[in-house]
């Protein structure tokens, strides 16, 4: 049925004039979330669903949480701007939107009964909220990571996308599902609402109650409740997602220390300080990073001589952004290296400047992404830190008028490090 109506509503917005539609979009997608959930037989209440929402770390909180069911014997289902995963299948997430419409998770949740899932995990954004997508998920729990300034432009103030994003913890109170939990991190003022939810269980988490925290390159380790938790991934704010993952399958009945076990395990989240390695004497990671709290938080991570390759997430969107993005770059990298990212519609040359105009050095400005990555590559020594920003995963370059070229940030990171390593 998800492929029947993306074709058909595809016909007809090539019919009907966007005047016509634009007052009737907020019944259309509430009626078609209710008739989607309907015609799969609501499938979110045979499921445990375990949301995930907030701007930064929700997609890595996602995948942890998954891979730590996953390996401890459970039958779960993962949906998630990396990827869409049943069991130990999995697939990445090629649409360029963490969780699609025309009730694509609607039907997500049907496969995954019909294959014997038990569990589910979903990464929800604020952009689903307004399309009505975050209707009949049917919560049993919800992790709040932060909340940071993010898709300003789009929903029209700070304060709008925060109004968005409690729509999700609206749907946990609202959920029929007992009990209920709310997992949040009570180091952001945000979360205050979300523990005042009217749900059964109010779990806050905090940096602090992470004891003997050990930070080193590319790896985290802690202690929390008596469990000694070591994780392959670097950075305080990954403390934050294993805080997040492990609480959160705490409350689907897996002890910590299974969940420690499980964790010590996972060698990466893909997009997600991803380290590549094909055998070079210096790091490079490929990172989301899209926000300048992130940026600043991916480059804290790795001490020592950095280079740096950075473009803008989106045209058209954010554009508040890209000189405090700069400047951080500026301040904390070696070498900065401006590249093209996802320009959609808006001119690539004025993105770029817009960044380098909270610089005060002068930027490395390189527009072809490969050539850019080539670039950081050969200037690497020993002992620095490549760190490739802002893809992640994502699998296309946007570009205007909807044209969008296969990329992967990963895998153009490998082809030219072998390159590189050829010459040697």
């Amino acid at each position: 049925m998800y492929e029947f109506v993306d074709r058909a509503v595809r016909i007809l917005k090539k019919i009907v004039p966007e005047p016509v539609v634009r007052p009737l979009r907020p019944l259309y997608h509430r009626m078609l979330a209710f008739l989607m959930a309907l015609w799969y037989g609501f499938p979110a209440r045979k499921l445990t669903i375990i949301g995930v929402t907030g701007t930064k770390g929700k997609s890595t909180v996602t995948d942890l949480i998954y891979a730590t069911l996953l390996d401890n014997g459970y039958a779960v289902a993962a949906a998630s701007t990396i990827r869409f995963a049943i069991k130990d299948r999995s697939e990445p997430n090629l649409f360029k939107m963490t969780m699609p419409g025309r009730g694509f998770i609607q039907d997500f949740f049907a496969r995954a009964v019909r294959a014997g899932c038990t569990h589910a995990v979903v990464e929800i954004t604020s952009e689903s909220t307004r399309d009505f997508r975050h209707l009949f998920l049917d919560l049993d729990a919800l992790v709040f990571t932060n909340l940071q300034k993010e898709h300003l432009e789009s929903h029209g103030s700070f304060e709008k996308y925060a109004e968005a994003k409690m729509k999700i913890g609206g749907q946990l109170a609202a959920s029929a599902k007992r009990p209920r939990a709310i997992i949040a991190n009570a180091d952001d003022s945000a979360s205050a609402p979300y523990l005042a939810l009217p749900v059964e269980k109010k779990i806050p988490f905090s940096y602090a109650d992470a004891k003997k925290v050990v930070l080193s390159p590319g790896r985290v380790a802690f202690a929390f409740r008596g469990v000694r938790f070591s994780l392959q991934l670097p950075g305080s704010f990954n403390v934050m997602n294993a805080l997040a993952a492990a609480l959160a399958a705490q409350c689907a009945g897996l002890p910590l220390e299974k969940s420690a076990a499980a964790l010590a395990k996972l060698e990466r989240v893909p997009g997600r300080t991803e380290r590549i390695d094909t055998g070079q004497n210096f790091q490079v990671v490929v990172d989301y990073a899209h926000t300048p709290d992130s940026l600043a938080a991916l480059y804290a991570a790795y001490p020592g001589r950095k280079i740096c390759v950075l473009g803008n997430t989106g045209g058209g969107r954010d554009a508040w952004k890209r000189p405090e993005m700069g400047r951080i770059a500026d301040e904390t990298c070696e070498t900065v290296i401006l590249t093209n990212e996802d320009p959609y519609d808006e001119d690539l040359r004025a993105i770029v400047l817009a960044m380098a105009a909270g610089m005060k050095r002068a930027p490395l400005i390189i527009m072809d992404r490969r050539e850019a990555i080539r670039a950081a590559l050969a200037a690497a020594r020993p002992g620095d830190a490549v760190l490739i920003s802002g893809k992640g995963t994502d699998p296309f370059i946007m570009g205007a008028k909807g044209s969008k070229i296969p990329w992967s940030d990963a895998a153009v990171v490998r082809e030219e490090l072998e390159r590189l390593l050829e010459k040697f």
